[in-house]
Formats: C-alpha cells, structure tokens, sequence
C-alpha cells in the first residue's frame, strides 16, 4: 500500500526557517528535565529520536522563563539563566544533525503555576479569578489526588501583578530570547494560551483589571505585544517567532471566543510574529473538558477554528487536534492550515512523519487516545505511552541486535505477545508464536468493540506479525512435549489474566454472563460451554468473532451492534473498572438502561485520568448510574439486591447481569513450563492485570533484557 502525502511533505518556511516538511512535533509538558530544569541526556534522547523519525520542526515544551518561578512541573526544562544554555546547546545539536528544525516554547504559569504553590512563593495573576466550580476533583483515584494535592504544601498565595511585575515577565522573555538564540535554536514560540500567563491576561474571564492591561482586547492583549516587541528588538529576524493562542475557551461562555483570537491573532502578526499555532483552552472545573480543547477526544475539534484564523492572518498558520495524516494533507491542500502538530500520535510513533514520506501510512503505530501520556502530567510523572514502549525511555529500550538468535516460543497471541514477538524477531531471535485460539488477539479483540480505537491497535499489531519472521501457530494448546518438538530454547508465557467468576450469591443464573463467558463469546466461533446461556446472543457473539477475524469488516460489527444487540433493556453491571465503564457505555450507547454498581468507592482504575474524567461524564448524559461504596451485592432472580454507602438495602431490576470484576494473574502454565525445565518468562496480565500498557511495556522489558 502506497498512498501520496504531496502537501504534508513538503517544504514549509516560517520566518527565516526553512522546514523540510509541514509535520511538527507539538509543544508537550512531558517532565523528563533533570532536577532544577537542566537538560539532560533522557530528554535530549526523547527529542532527538523524534528528529531521526522525520519530524520537520519539534518544539520543546514549556521552557521556563522564569524557573522555578512560574514552573508548572517538577521537571520542566528551564531558560531562566545562562547556566541552562549549555544543556539546551546539547539538545540543538542533536536534533540538528538529523535534519529537523528546533523552537523554545518560552512559558510562565502565571496561576497554575504548581511548583510556586508547593514552594510557598506566590502565584502572578492578572486579577483575582472566580473560585472554580465543577466536577473536575471527582474523578481522580485517592492515590492521584495524592500525587497532584500535596496536603503539607502552604495555602496558594496569589499575587496580583503590578506594572513593576510586567516590565519584568515581559524581560525574562526576552532575556530567555537571547539565550534561546545562544543554544542553537531556530525559532521561538510564545505560549500564549491553556490558561498560563499570557492567557490569562487575554480571557475576559480571568481578567478583570482596570488599567492599560484590562478592558479591551487591545488591552487584554497589551502584555503579549510587550512580548513580542521584546523578542524582536533582543534578537531581531535571528529567530523565527510566533506565537500559541487559545481560539475558544469551551465551557466558558465569558471567556476567549474565536473572534477574540481572530483579532488577537492580527494583532500579534502587526507586532511581528512569523506564525499562529492555534490551540483552545476550557472550564478547567469541568472533567470531561479536559479532552475538549488542546488535546481533544473528538477528532478534528480546532480544525475550524484554525481554518477561520488563516483567514485573518496573512502568516502561516500550525494547527493541531487529533488529526489524521491524510485528512491534514486535504486541509494543506485547500489553504486550511499550513502545518500540522502533533503530540500524541508522535509518542505513539516518533517514526510517523518517516512513514507519511514514504507512503506507508499503515505502517503508523496508532494512538489509542487514551489519555496516558498527559494523565502522568498531572500527578507529576515523567510522560509515557501506552502503546509505544520506548517514549521516554528512548535508549533503556531501544532494540539491539541479538549475538545469540535463540530460538524463543511465545505462549499467547494478546497484546502482550505479539508486542514481544515481533520485538524479539527485530532483535534477530527466532521467534514461535502459540495461540490457542483461531485468531490473534487475545481480549483487545473485546477491548476493540467496546473501543474502537483499541481496534486500530489489534489491526496494527496482527500486520507486524505478518510482516515479519514471527511463525505463528493457531488452535494450538501449548505443552511442554509441543514446545520441545519445535524446539526453543526458552519460554516467554503471555496468556493474559484468569477472569474467574467471583464468589457473588446468585451467580450461576443463565441471565448472568463473567467476564470470561462475554470474552469466549467474542473470541470463539464454539461455545458448548455457554449452551445454557441466552442462545440468541451466543449466536450473535459468534457472528461478532467471525466478523472480527476479517480486519477490514470492524465498522460492520460495530454497525450490526447498534442496529440488534440481544440483550434486555435492563443491564446491570457489577464491576466500575475499566472493563464495566467501557462496557457500559457500548451499552448504554445502543440504547440499554445501564447501573454499574462496585465496592470501591471511586470508579474507573485502570483508566487514565483524563480519560476517566471525560468517560464518566459521557456515562452520566447517557444515563448510566454509576453506584459506588456498595457491599452485600447479590443477584435475584432478574435483580440485584446491594447495601449503599449508607447501609441502606436496595434493589436493581435487570434482564442481564454482566460480572465485569474477578480477573487475576494466572502464572499457572508459566508454573509449568518452568517445572518442565524451561527458562520460562511470563509476561502482561498472567503477572498481575495491567491492561495494555502493562502488557507492551512487560513485553518490552522482556525484549531487551532476552
């Protein structure tokens, strides 16, 4: 397969700065500075793998102006000083040398500014905000309110900034001007959005002063003209410059609307930037609008927006916002935009812009869109992707070629399974893949109807299987006796978790389906052991599992799902981890009525954050109760009975009761390999439920220690 990307390859130019293509690697908080914001070799490798993967300009993310004052993470990467220049040199230099453009994204926090909060050092401020209000806390796990809310910190002090105090940030931006100029880079951006300093000035809605600075837009707009006059006068057309800004603030009917950004965005090009990256902000106080703006759920969501800002300016505009390579090279082409950034798709596979040029888009590891990578962000964690190993962790995983190819038999033909067989046979090992299903897939094949984007994933891996050294073996139950008659030298067993039923009064009613019966439906044309289960929706899950075997037939099961699902009307779900809430929304979406009730007293472990946030508010307008804190949970006939949070009995009528909670490492089978004599590794969910982060990430490890 060979597609054409004539306007995505191109060379683009901004300011000065020739760029050898229009992909950008997006400005990301991502938290791999060393301590006191030096560059260090991981962030240095984390860039520069990006350049060797054909990014034609990548901005480094929130380097601070002002660090530690204005620091908005533990490890951010600084400029506030000429002791940083020689690690940000370093940094140029290797991304120089493969070809790719650089920028410093120059920021200051302002109000959530988290590094002056825990330090006790107030917090700069336009004007004293509104106090929040919204659902944003209710989301997060006890441990990540943990992680992100340190209870020993001193109270927040803001301060609300004088002139003296704009004179001086409109310097620190210069100064960090001319020491970007110093290290090596090739341009500058401003961060002038996602409600950091200057953003804060720009919205109405946070600022309320009533001096030059406050008011108008012109005056709301005053300090990031200061700016950019600034930079321009410190290093004139050295650099290239432009700036971010928010084209809406959703959720906030007083804040930044895209006419505001329109007028800004012209203000900004008057005053002398080069460019526009177009960007949007949100109600931080509301959870699912943390997926809304700068990294939406929904795909395309700024592309409109971006398209009426190249229409006011005259510069190049960089758009962003879940965008597929071959729509960005449509919008290229029709003057939508004129450079695409991006962030996630770019740690899912820092290859992406290599494979854009060479017409191999299929071969794109694909973004789940599962809020992994900035979910780390926010309980203040290096970033990581839950799809590609190696992001952050550049050269600890890199593959290296084997000097002893011995011949490994991988167990289980999961996430966790494929990811190892096709890193080992890159390694140069001899590679034997058992599955003892018909099919590759394991339970992403579950996870990939209730999930579309997961299904990209299974699509993706099943086509690095085929197109490697990797034998696969199907309907195939392995033994000690098989695997000594292929011959391996050792055992890597990745069978994923045992999904017993738990031990709930009521449990063995043909109404009620485990987590293991829902996933042999899926996975198995054959299910004698479900023959006292509902026949019709046997039948139906056997339909989806040949379905699903074709790859290209994936939007038909998802079509015949809305159109006929042969469940009642009423569902019960017992169990609000990542499994029931995903599943309660593929539900509840084909028009069930849906009660998810668990024990724990917050829902959705094992999703990111960011992602529980916004699935949590989907459930809600889809009338999905989510019931929390429950205990005594039986099943009646077509009911469940429980006790709530508050001791009080209750009951649920159901017409199916799906068990989506029980699942547990299973090292039973490595167990017996190991007694067999085999050096045998065990790997992803068998060790203990990590989803599918732990099983690539486990495979991984596994790769490079073999």
């Amino acid at each position: 397969m060979s597609t054409s990307f004539s306007a995505l390859t191109q060379a683009g130019q901004i300011g000065n700065v020739s760029i050898k293509n229009r992909m950008v690697v997006s400005a990301m908080g991502i938290n791999l500075a060393e301590p006191e914001g030096y560059v260090g070799q991981r962030i240095i490798d984390f860039h520069e793998r990006q350049a060797k993967g054909g990014a034609g300009l990548i901005v480094l993310g929130v380097t601070g102006v002002g660090w530690p004052h204005g620091g908005n993470m533990p490890h951010q990467v600084a400029i506030s000083d000429d002791r940083f220049i020689p690690g940000l040199r370093k940094m140029t230099d290797a991304v120089h040398q493969h070809g790719a453009k650089i920028a410093a994204q120059l920021h200051h926090a302002g109000m959530v500014a988290t590094e002056d909060s825990r330090e006790g050092r107030p917090q700069w401020v336009p004007s004293y905000p509104e106090p929040p209000t919204g659902s944003f806390a209710n989301a997060f796990l006890g441990s990540e309110l943990a992680a992100m809310f340190d209870p020993n910190a001193p109270a927040p002090k803001l301060h609300v900034m004088t002139e003296q105090d704009i004179d001086q940030l409109v310097a620190l931006f210069s100064q960090a001007a001319v020491r970007a100029l110093a290290a090596g880079f090739d341009a500058i951006e401003i961060h002038g959005g996602h409600g950091y300093i200057i953003s804060e000035f720009l919205s109405p809605r946070t600022n309320n002063r009533d001096d030059d600075y406050g008011g108008s837009l012109e005056n709301r707009a005053r300090l990031l003209i200061r700016i950019i006059r600034g930079i321009r006068e410190a290093v004139g057309n050295k650099l290239a410059l432009w700036c971010k800004l928010d084209s809406e603030e959703f959720g906030l009917a007083e804040g930044i609307c895209l006419e505001d950004a329109k007028a800004t965005a012209r203000m900004a090009e008057n005053a002398g930037v080069d460019a526009i990256t177009v960007s949007a902000y949100h109600d931080t106080g509301k959870g699912s609008l943390h997926s809304e703006s700068n990294i939406p759920h929904v795909p395309e969501r700024m592309i409109a927006n971006a398209t009426a800002i190249k229409q006011a300016v005259g510069v190049p505009v960089i758009a962003s916002g879940r965008v597929e390579p071959e729509s960005a090279n449509r919008h290229i082409q029709q003057g939508n935009f004129d450079f695409l950034a991006m962030g996630r798709k770019m740690l899912a596979d820092p290859d992406l812009p290599a494979k854009v040029t060479a017409g191999t888009p299929e071969q794109i590891r694909p973004c789940v869109y599962c809020y992994c990578c900035v979910s780390q962000i926010y309980i203040r964690r290096p970033i990581k992707c839950a799809v590609n190993p190696e992001t952050g962790k550049e050269k600890e995983r890199a593959l290296i070629a084997t000097d002893t190819a011995k011949h490994i038999a991988v167990i289980g033909g999961g996430p966790g399974g494929m990811e190892a067989a096709i890193r080992l046979d890159k390694r140069g090992f001899q590679v034997s893949l058992l599955e003892k299903s018909n099919r590759l897939g394991g339970t992403l094949q579950f996870a990939g109807i209730a999930y579309p984007a997961n299904e990209k994933l299974l699509h993706w891996l099943r086509r690095q299987i085929k197109q490697s050294g990797v034998k696969v073996h199907l309907n195939c139950e392995a033994t000690p006796e098989q695997v000594k008659r292929l011959g391996a030298d050792e055992v890597v067993v990745a069978t994923g978790a045992k999904r017993d039923m738990p031990d709930i009064p009521g449990n063995d009613q043909d109404f009620v389906f485990s987590g293991d019966e829902m996933r042999a439906m899926v996975m198995s044309d054959d299910h004698p052991e479900l023959n006292r289960k509902t026949s019709s929706f046997t039948r139906f899950m056997a339909t989806m599992g040949s379905l699903t075997r074709l790859s290209q037939l994936g939007p038909v099961v998802r079509q015949i799902t809305k159109a006929w699902l042969p469940l009642g009307g009423r569902i019960t779900i017992i169990g609000a981890e990542l499994v029931g809430l995903e599943l309660a929304e593929f539900l509840a979406e084909r028009g069930r009525q849906v009660t998810v009730i668990d024990e724990a007293k917050r829902a959705g472990k094992g999703l990111y954050l960011v992602r529980r946030m916004r699935l949590l508010e989907e459930l809600e307008h889809l009338g999905v109760r989510v019931l929390n804190g429950a205990s005594d949970i039986s099943i009646g006939k077509n009911l469940v009975s429980y006790s709530n949070y508050r001791g009080q009995a209750r009951r649920i009528a159901a017409d199916h009761v799906i068990v989506a909670k029980g699942a547990t490492g299973d090292e039973r089978l490595a167990d017996r390999f190991r007694a067999a004599g085999f050096t045998t590794h065990a790997i992803g969910d068998c060790t203990g439920v990590s989803y599918i982060e732990g099983a690539i990430e486990s495979a991984a490890e596994l790769a490079v220690a073999l």
